[in-house]
């Protein structure tokens, strides 16, 4: 993403100066549990601390890059409901359609001059979790979370719909609920948990943060490296029409892996007379990887998509691809590509429905 500069710098209130590096959380295998924990739905949008200056507001990443241009709506509702001084914690996220769309974010980058009218037809929501310095500029860092809290909560009684509380809980059965229920109904990516006592921490992995996983199946349609000794591995599904459509990519895999999957690979066979030896171009366009910095096209090499691998991913899959690159199991000899579930359309569970 590259950074925006504004046409003129807010005046800042004295208290924290930006940019501050926001307090983050470590990836657990489960959700901790014990006394003093509180637990909050993580998520999927873009982390933004807010500061509410003298005469504006300043939206900050989680890298320190300008946001403020992208968002006017959220400075907006900021600027009418916050007073000077005030410094948030939370992320940025669009709805749509009952849940949270990643990619209406990414438009916002691109928009240029529809940039109005694309914050008219889909507004951002900014999900406050956290208050770092208070009304006046007083900063909080040292205050436990259940203080910082609870002032928040205060802070936010009334404020617009587009200024949103995030949901807390020390309820374990109100988490489960989160993670069965909101992870395909509202979007979320699972669980941060918290220290109630816990002070803000710039910059420290201090909380904890689980992600929603599941596991299933996807069709192998090229590697990086070589054929005989595969580094990562790219993945397809069918869709309705019977199209091999890219999906994703895997995390490096092991050398154990490596060897097991080299043993199932074979280069695309010759195409019939008017057909194409592969679906997918070499190399993979930029665009496909969905990322934002530095895009590159990604040389790869084809193979035929005779093989079915086991995959373990999270739920960030959106517009028919998984956004973060997901964790490859192990080949599935035993299963046909037709075993595969179908990519599917918007709005459908993209998880469980083999193909025809």
């Amino acid at each position: 993403m590259t950074p925006v500069r504004p046409r003129a710098r807010a005046a800042e209130v004295p208290g924290l100066r930006r940019p501050v590096a926001p307090m983050l959380a470590a990836p657990v295998d489960a959700v901790p549990e014990g006394p003093g924990l509180v637990h909050e739905p993580k998520w999927d949008g873009w982390r933004a601390i807010a500061f509410r200056d003298t005469d504006g507001v300043y939206l900050q990443s989680r890298a320190g890059r300008n946001l403020t241009t992208y968002f006017p709506d959220i400075t907006r509702a900021i600027r009418v409901a916050i007073p000077p001084g005030v410094v948030l914690d939370g992320e940025l996220i669009v709805w749509e359609r009952g849940r949270t769309n990643f990619a209406q974010l990414q438009r916002r980058v691109t928009a240029g001059r529809a940039l109005p009218r694309l914050a008219r037809e889909c507004p951002a929501h900014y999900v406050v979790f956290d208050l770092l310095a208070d009304a006046g500029g007083q900063v909080i860092l040292g205050l436990p979370l259940s203080q910082r809290r609870a002032r928040l909560e205060q802070l936010l009684a009334d404020a617009p719909g587009q200024l949103t509380l995030t949901p807390q809980t020390s309820d374990m059965r109100q988490v489960t609920d989160w993670l069965v229920n909101w992870t395909v109904a509202a979007g979320i990516e699972g669980v941060v948990s918290k220290r109630s006592a816990g002070r803000y921490e710039p910059g420290r992995r201090g909380w904890a943060k689980f992600r929603t996983r599941i596991v299933t199946e996807a069709i192998v349609g090229g590697v990086t490296g070589t054929i005989s000794s595969p580094e990562t591995v790219l993945l397809g599904r069918f869709d309705r029409r019977g199209r091999l459509r890219y999906t994703g990519r895997t995390h490096p895999l092991t050398t154990i892996q490596a060897v097991e999957l080299a043993g199932l690979l074979a280069p695309p066979r010759l195409p019939r007379r008017g057909a194409v030896a592969h679906p997918w171009p070499e190399p993979l366009p930029a665009s496909w990887s969905g990322q934002l910095e530095r895009p590159e096209p990604l040389r790869y090499v084809q193979v035929e998509p005779s093989v079915v691998a086991e995959i373990d991913a999270d739920v960030a899959f959106e517009h028919g691809r998984w956004r973060h690159r997901v964790r490859y199991a192990k080949g599935r000899p035993d299963m046909s590509v037709h075993d595969v579930p179908l990519l599917l359309g918007e709005g459908e569970d993209p998880f469980g429905t083999p193909s025809p």
